[in-house]
C-alpha cells in the first residue's frame, strides 16, 4: 500500500510523514486490497480560524469505492486522529457491505467537490481561465481575476451506477451530496442529504436540441 502525504499551503516535517505512516497501517486491516492511501495537509493562516487551522484529508484508493475523511483542529496531529477515526469507521462499513453484497462491477469513483467547487458567482465566471482538467485524478486551480478566489477543478471518471449506489458511495466519502450517471436513465444526477433519514435526487435532462 502506497502512502502519500503532501501539503496544501503547509510545510510537512519528516517527523509528522513518519507519524502519519504508522497511524495508517491500520487500514490494511480493514482494506487489504487498498493500493493508495492520498493525505492531505492543509494549513489556514488566519487567525480568527486557529480552532480548525490544521485540516487533514484522507483518501483510500481501492478496487472498490474511494473512501474519504477529513477533520480539522487546532494542531494537525488532532486533526489526523479525528479524521482517521471517521475513515476506519467508513471502511468498516464497506468491509460489512461487501460481505452480505454481491461484489459490483460498475463502480465509479465519488466526485470530492466542494460546494464551494463548484458555486462559483455568475458575475464572474467569464473571468476564468479556459483551463479545464483533461487526464482523470487531474486537478487545476484558477485565480478568479484580481480577486482572492481559487477555483480548484478536478476530472474524474465516472460509471453509470444506482441512486442506492450513490448514497452508499456519499456516505463513504462524508459529503453532503454527490455527483452520477444513472445506469437506468443515463442522466446525470446528484443525491444530497435533506434533514434526518431523508435524501433528494436532482437530475438533468442532458437531450440537445
Amino acid at each position: 500500500m502506497e502512502i502519500i502525504v503532501k501539503g496544501r499551503n503547509a510545510e510537512v516535517s519528516d517527523r509528522f510523514r513518519e507519524h502519519v505512516e504508522d497511524k495508517l497501517q491500520k487500514i490494511e486491516q480493514f482494506a487489504p486490497r487498498a493500493q493508495r492511501v492520498d493525505v492531505e495537509v492543509t494549513h489556514e493562516p488566519n487567525p480568527a480560524q486557529a480552532e480548525t487551522s490544521e485540516r487533514i484529508e484522507i483518501t483510500v484508493i481501492d478496487k472498490g469505492p474511494v473512501i474519504r475523511a477529513e477533520a480539522a483542529a487546532s494542531d494537525r496531529y488532532g486533526a489526523l486522529d479525528v479524521a482517521m477515526g471517521k475513515l476506519i469507521e467508513r471502511l468498516r462499513r464497506a468491509r460489512d457491505r461487501r460481505k452480505g453484497h454481491p461484489r459490483r462491477e460498475n463502480v465509479a469513483e465519488p466526485l470530492r467537490l466542494t460546494p464551494e467547487d463548484v458555486n462559483l458567482p455568475k458575475a464572474k465566471e467569464e473571468r476564468l481561465a479556459p483551463k479545464v482538467p483533461t487526464e482523470p485524478g487531474e486537478a487545476l486551480e484558477t485565480q478568479l481575476g484580481d480577486s482572492p478566489v481559487i477555483v480548484r477543478q478536478k476530472l474524474y471518471e465516472a460509471k453509470p451506477m444506482s441512486v442506492d449506489q450513490a448514497l452508499y458511495e456519499m456516505e463513504l466519502v462524508g459529503h453532503p451530496f454527490y455527483l452520477f450517471i444513472d445506469e437506468e436513465t443515463k442522466q446525470p444526477c446528484a443525491v444530497y442529504h435533506r434533514h434526518g433519514w431523508t435524501y433528494g435526487v436532482i437530475r438533468l435532462d442532458a437531450q440537445t436540441l
